[in-house]
């Protein structure tokens, strides 16, 4: 639904993004991360031929964002970080507003609006000013607008930015429902928790290039090794007491109560694992993955970008 290869885009002597290859299948959902400054907002208003590419080549819903501009902008639903409501405008005369804009019929901007304001629960709300919703609301009619011409892309840009934790997650939860088979998302976003309950991709973006994507096991595998388990026993670990241990068990960490290993095909090794340890007689209170957050791999990709641009 979104490719690019070696999209670029230079400001004269300033380059803003640098070789960004992307490939977002229809369902998926790609979180494209980064620092204020670091080539997010440039690489979507490519992706909408709002820019025109320096070089690189981009592709929206199979249309080429140079060669069928107007096809790439009615595949698409845009929610900025600053999305520009009308405040004297009721949610009804908004809709309708921007549905003209797509040159949909009045009967159809009519339909559209209506299914979109009781889809995120403004119906009751339709005919107050948008100048008086909450930001939660707000944003929340600001994704119909981006919606309104039933776009198979769907391109955010700080969904969440500057709203209170009960707005934020009732838009997450927004976000989560409307992924689909025939649908993609780009999010930008700076909030790493969010990203990670929603990307099924993750982009990390350095000074306009991309230092590392995959999903999150993949990053999870490129950037920290095999996947890592904690052994909690009900008395104190003694490994000299343990001579089988499966084949594929790492201890990393030992403490009073435990230990911390790697394994390279957990699903074999764990349960065999467990199977040692109650043979031997440990009693096992648990064995649990150790939790590697997205903060982790965020942290540790901007920190060997910066020492590769030194």
């Amino acid at each position: 639904m979104i490719q690019s290869q070696n999209l670029t885009k230079h400001f004269d002597t300033f380059h803003a993004v640098e070789d960004v290859n992307l490939d977002v299948q229809p369902g998926e959902v790609l979180a494209l991360l980064g620092q204020n400054g670091a080539g997010k907002t440039t690489t979507i208003r490519m992706l909408t031929s709002i820019l025109t590419p320096t070089s690189g080549w981009a592709k929206v819903a199979g249309y080429d964002v140079v060669q069928r501009p107007s096809q790439v902008r009615a595949s698409v639903g845009v929610l900025t970080e600053m999305h520009g409501l009308y405040g004297r405008m009721t949610a009804h005369e908004y809709l309708d507003f921007f549905g003209q804009a797509y040159n949909l019929s009045a009967e159809r901007r009519k339909q559209r609006a209506n299914d979109l304001l009781e889809y995120f629960g403004l119906q009751i709300a339709a005919h107050r000013r948008a100048g008086e919703y909450s930001k939660g609301m707000r944003q929340k009619l600001a994704l119909a607008r981006a919606l309104l011409h039933e776009p198979p892309v769907l391109l955010l840009d700080e969904p969440t930015s500057a709203m209170d934790p009960e707005s934020a997650q009732l838009v997450r939860e927004e976000i989560a429902r409307l992924r689909s088979s025939q649908r993609t998302i780009i999010i930008c976003t700076h909030n790493l928790q969010e990203a990670e309950m929603l990307a099924d991709k993750i982009a990390i973006i350095y000074r306009g290039r991309i230092r590392a994507s995959g999903s999150l096991a993949e990053l999870r595998l490129q950037l920290l090794g095999l996947p890592q388990y904690q052994v909690k026993l009900s008395s104190p670990w003694n490994p000299s007491r343990s001579s089988a241990l499966p084949a594929g068990v790492e201890i990393l960490q030992q403490g009073e109560d435990g230990f911390r290993y790697q394994a390279q095909d957990p699903d074999t090794v764990n349960p065999l694992l467990v199977q040692s340890l109650l043979r031997e007689g440990w009693g096992l209170v648990s064995l649990q993955p150790v939790h590697q957050s997205l903060e982790m791999l965020y942290l540790r990709v901007m920190a060997r970008a910066v020492e590769e641009s030194q």
